[in-house]
């Protein structure tokens, strides 16, 4: 298979090109700073191919995609884990940063999604598939993160999609994860994030993933009991969410 994954260089991006690469899949792998990528990969793994830009710039996105697609023309698998996020308790969104999230988180996903689509729309086969977070599920309240907004829009984007593809035999995927143990989220959290409620390991979170792009399923959510917490959240009054903030 040809597989794309924009913002494949660290994280869960990162871990699934590792997969995608062990199964002799051609993968190109996206993000804004290639000197991110470990070095065994790179010589370890002849079908590996690199794309450094910005989700943000569409005409990068489709130069990359051309490139990849050059010899056969098909692009059988998008995945898009690129995304954004601010810890508003600590980082004051300014117009910047708002911006930045808006361009990655959501309108940049827009661009990759109507890209992909075009080829697949052609080759009549193939599968989006988009990251979002199991805060896209938390219902809309006053005072609502912005995060949490961007990633409901994730969602919405993708059944939009699944709407207008299914009749082409192009399938849409949702992953919907909770805290998965990612160097990226130790990071975030001064190197342990071992207290980030029912976190999965990494390689767990992969198996699932792969499984649910395998079946072509609709949507992944997971760990079940960050489900089950979000739903319990969301019976609550919106007055009671604002003050739990």
């Amino acid at each position: 298979m040809n597989i794309m994954i924009i913002g494949g260089t660290s994280g869960i991006g990162l871990a699934l090109a590792r997969h995608y690469l062990k199964c002799g899949d051609r993968v190109a792998v996206c993000g804004r700073d290639l000197q991110r990528l470990p070095n065994d990969l790179e010589t370890t793994s002849p079908k590996l191919h690199a794309y450094q830009f910005d989700i943000a710039d569409r005409d990068a996105i489709a130069q990359a995609m051309e490139a990849f697609t050059v010899a056969d023309k098909r692009m059988d698998l998008l995945i898009v884990t690129a995304g954004i996020y601010y810890n508003t308790r600590s980082h004051v969104l300014d117009v910047a940063s708002t911006m930045h999230m808006l361009q990655t988180n959501v309108s940049g996903l827009a661009h990759a999604f109507e890209l992909a689509s075009q080829k697949m729309l052609k080759q009549k086969s193939g599968q989006l598939v988009a990251v979002s977070s199991i805060a896209g599920l938390l219902h809309d309240y006053p005072g609502a993160s912005l995060y949490s907004a961007t990633k409901r829009s994730v969602l919405s984007l993708c059944d939009t999609y699944r709407i207008a593809l299914k009749p082409f035999s192009v399938a849409v995927t949702a992953i919907v994860p909770g805290y998965i143990d990612t160097a990226k989220l130790r990071a975030l959290n001064e190197g342990d994030a071992s207290h980030k409620p029912f976190i999965m390991p990494e390689e767990k979170a992969v198996a699932l993933i792969v499984e649910a792009i395998a079946q072509r399923r609709d949507r992944l959510v997971f760990p079940w009991q960050m489900k089950w917490l979000i739903t319990v959240l969301n019976w609550l009054p919106a007055k009671l969410l604002v003050l739990r903030r």
